[in-house]
């Protein structure tokens, strides 16, 4: 376990033991305390809560692996469980704060922790319940930043199409949504409980108003997040439905080509099958090679020439040649 404690104002960072961290837990009057446990509990792990000489029964979940969403007041402490994203996946972030000190715990390293607590001294919250909203805030950033790059990868995804369509781009189309969907799962039950716990606590007439703007101000950044989101997963639908487009339009060009084809050698399989008969007018009257060739192939390329210059006067055959020509660009 790596115990980082930062002193507050000032902002000073140390790497302690766990029975120091314990001891300034106690002692300080204003405290930052970040916990990194290993990636996996090993057999046989101590409470957290219990090593930092917390009330460990009412902070079962601190630490725990796979716990829910969570946030919530339990007297003069607030508890939270906060979702981040951390390189493409989620990680969880135990939080408790009170009026002494903010505690984070997580499991493995968390870029985001390391990032806050190096803004710290330069941020200077004035207590802990600042620097819990400050933490908080940078949750959610990170929600933000990953749908706003998705949500720039499908609309680029989507001037590919237009302009060469390839079956990579339904894959990546398919991630971005899982992506979205990820997004969305992750940070919308742990949104609803904040936004109960907060609103709750801001109609307390005796909460100060300073707190009162930070909680509103967080907020609305948590509705802004969730609605970049939500735009992201629309995007996606939208290039799902772009991709499906773009195919029928293909589908659609190929059955009109086969509609002329079929257009052209439709009189000429007539007029093959005709002279194909063998009845007594065409083998007793039709015997002569001027005659054959007037009607069997004079035929044939009268009706050949008066097909193309009707496909050539309609607007399919128009339409077929400029569909190619957007091919071509």
């Amino acid at each position: 376990m790596i115990v980082s404690v930062v002193a507050m104002p000032e902002g000073t960072v140390r790497r302690t033991p766990v029975s120091e961290a314990r001891e300034r837990l106690a002692e300080s009057r204003f405290l930052f305390v970040d916990a990194e446990l290993p990636a996996q509990a090993p057999p046989g792990e101590q409470p957290i809560a219990h090593l930092l000489g917390l009330e460990a029964d009412d902070l079962p979940w601190l630490g725990r692996e796979r716990e829910s969403a969570r946030a919530e007041f339990l007297g003069d402490a607030a508890a939270f469980v906060v979702p981040a994203i951390e390189a493409g996946q989620v990680v969880h972030l135990h939080v408790v704060a009170t009026e002494r000190y903010l505690l984070t715990v997580h499991r493995g390293p968390v870029a985001m922790v390391h990032g806050l607590i190096a803004r710290l001294p330069h941020e200077r919250p004035p207590d802990a319940v600042a620097t819990l909203f400050l933490l908080l805030g940078e949750a959610l950033e990170t929600y933000r930043r990953s749908a706003v790059q998705a949500l720039l990868e499908v609309e680029d995804l989507e001037d590919e199409m237009f302009h060469r369509r390839e079956p990579e781009q339904l894959y990546r189309l398919a991630r971005l949504r899982r992506t979205s969907a990820l997004l969305h799962h992750t940070l919308l039950p742990y949104h609803q409980a904040a936004e109960e716990a907060i609103t709750r606590r801001v109609l307390n007439p005796d909460f100060p108003q300073e707190r009162q703007r930070l909680a509103r101000e967080y907020q609305r950044m948590s509705k802004l997040v969730l609605t970049d989101i939500e735009a992201l997963q629309e995007a996606a639908r939208r290039g799902f439905g772009t991709y499906s487009s773009l195919v029928s339009g293909e589908q659609n060009g190929v059955i009109n080509r086969l509609a002329i084809v079929s257009t052209i050698f439709l009189p000429l399989t007539f007029l093959t099958g005709f002279f194909g008969m063998n009845f007594a007018y065409l083998t007793d009257e039709l015997e002569s090679r001027v005659i054959f060739w007037v009607l069997a192939v004079g035929l044939q390329v009268l009706f050949l020439a008066g097909a193309l210059y009707v496909l050539h006067r309609t607007r399919i055959w128009r339409r077929l040649h400029d569909d190619e020509g957007v091919d071509d660009e």
